[in-house]
């Protein structure tokens, strides 16, 4: 019978690599030519809001969360999430999701914004966002581009140009770098407010 040993933790760059393995086993070398990775290349992703899960202390999971401006929405790209194949269907995608979303509400963010399937991100509390509400850089099916409203109004103001928010990377890099949360309690225990 296997064990986990289970930890969440704030992603740094240590996980560089091991990071960048883990998403070429879930999506291959065709993932940088999508929509969301166009965006994700326009400026770096906010460390304080992704996360990676560790079994024993290999890093088996992780989620990006890259600050963005959708229509007149200051929000979060989830994604890519990936979990490695030995450790799938284990619940540890959709709790990285709850911690990314809640530490995105925490930080502020009016919205966390994805390409994903409706089935499994819609029972972890996204919505469908308006069709073609959004111009991506690149092609997208608006049928899979979802949100968690997190600010008012969310849904109207949802409508124009995607693209990567600098303003957010300047308050991330201001934070603590370097910065390692061990996460084996619900995410309110564990972010004082502002962080």
């Amino acid at each position: 019978m296997n064990t986990h040993s289970l930890v969440y933790l704030t992603e740094d760059a240590s996980h560089d690599d091991v990071i960048e393995i883990i998403n070429e086993e879930a999506f291959g070398p065709g993932r940088h030519t999508r929509a969301a990775a166009r965006i994700r290349e326009q400026g770096p992703h906010d460390r304080s809001l992704s996360f990676v899960c560790a079994d024993h202390g290999e890093t088996i999971a992780s989620v990006i969360m890259t600050p963005v401006m959708a229509g007149a929405v200051k929000g979060h790209l989830l994604g890519p999430l990936a979990v490695r194949p030995s450790h799938k269907n284990m619940g540890i995608g959709r709790e990285l999701v709850r911690i990314a979303i809640e530490a995105a509400r925490r930080a502020g963010s009016e919205a966390v914004i994805l390409i994903g399937d409706p089935p499994y991100y819609m029972p972890l509390g996204f919505e469908k966002v308006g069709w073609k509400a959004l111009d991506f850089p690149g092609p997208v099916d608006p049928g899979r581009v979802l949100v968690v409203p997190i600010g008012n109004d969310v849904h109207a103001r949802l409508k124009g140009v995607i693209a990567w928010r600098p303003d957010a990377h300047a308050r991330a890099s201001q934070m603590t770098t370097g910065r390692r949360a061990v996460i084996d309690a619900p995410l309110e225990l564990l972010l004082e407010p502002g962080q």
